[in-house]
């Protein structure tokens, strides 16, 4: 019998997953995000004028990750030492992530550059995993790398990793299996190395793997449901290309749909628009929208530290914005 979109929301919401690093994600009650500061150049003050941003509206505590644009070492290094000196500067409750590849990963972690949570995307097949250049053994590396930074205040979960359906496929690496399948071995994969996060990148292949809204939004609930029920902490970068035959609408139902799934977080990204990668994802706004609709609220130290500095307060036990916006925070564009 085929699971409706009921039964994969009202399933999963029964399922608490819950990790922690310099934080914890997954509580019932509680909806994370991550702050994708991306630019095209890895400009230093654009990807800290986007960081600012996200902070004013609540984003940043599943991590703050950055898609870097250019891969050489120096870049990255740079790209984690802002990061790090963000995080510690301003006291802030979450972790950061350079999205490379992990073998340039365990590089840095050799050299001792600040590396709190290991990336890398996997997939459901080994095939499919040979052609993201990893193996069982390389994330075990990685994983052992990152551990022996001992960079987790209040836990060790410092692993991240990106999924999502087609994969396989698009590399004709399926060996003829249906994308949900691969995609929750994937899952199975992640679960081995204790992540800290894990997301599917639903609908961000393009409409060869997953045509329209409608499937992408049933998609982003099999995923969801799939990755809770074996015990990873599932979250989704809610997203289209721009020559599918979806739109934002769609992305705001999944997005709602999800916040009543008990999803531990999503994507924010100015706008919704990533001038990085050039796609479209949820942003900034829609983590404040579902929080204040559904009543959810950020991680409990991010937002203890929210309120801290003035940003968000507690108003008739919801998170709303405070009356006077912070103003400390301009170091960090003039810095």
């Amino acid at each position: 019998m085929e699971l409706t979109q009921n039964n994969l929301q009202a399933l999963a919401s029964k399922c608490e997953v819950i990790t922690q690093f310099r934080n914890t994600i997954g509580l019932k009650g509680h909806l994370s995000t991550r702050l994708q500061p991306n630019h095209p150049t890895d400009d230093v003050l654009g990807i800290s004028a986007s960081i600012l941003d996200g902070l004013m509206y609540g984003n940043g505590d599943a991590v703050i990750g950055i898609n870097p644009a250019t891969d050489n070492l120096h870049n990255l290094s740079e790209l984690l030492k802002l990061l790090d000196h963000v995080i510690q500067e301003y006291q802030i409750p979450t972790q950061s992530c350079v999205l490379t590849h992990i073998s340039s990963g365990i590089q840095l972690a050799e050299k001792n550059v600040p590396i709190d949570l290991m990336f890398q995307s996997i997939a459901g097949t080994q095939l499919a995993n040979e052609g993201f250049g990893i193996s069982l053994d390389l994330l075990q590396e990685g994983y052992e790398a990152t551990l022996a930074l001992k960079r987790g205040t209040i836990g060790q979960n410092v692993m991240y990793f990106e999924t999502g359906q087609g994969s396989a496929l698009s590399s004709n690496a399926h060996h003829g299996v249906d994308q949900q399948t691969l995609e929750t071995r994937a899952y199975a994969v992640a679960r081995k190395y204790n992540p800290l996060l894990v997301n599917t990148v639903v609908g961000f292949i393009g409409p060869e793997y997953l045509f329209n809204g409608k499937q992408i939004i049933r998609a982003g609930l099999e995923d969801h449901f799939c990755g809770k029920l074996l015990g990873v902490p599932m979250g989704c970068d809610i997203c289209y290309t721009n020559h599918a035959d979806a739109d934002q609408n769609d992305m705001d139902v999944l997005l709602t749909l999800f916040g009543a799934a008990g999803i531990n977080f999503i994507m924010g990204i100015p706008g919704s628009d990533d001038v990085m990668l050039n796609y479209q994802t949820t942003s900034f706004h829609d983590a404040l929208y579902l929080r204040q609709l559904l009543g959810l609220k950020p991680a409990p130290e991010f937002s203890a530290w929210l309120e801290q500095q003035g940003i968000f307060k507690q108003q008739n036990s919801q998170i709303c914005w405070a009356d006077h916006m912070p103003d400390q925070f301009s170091r960090l564009l003039m810095n």
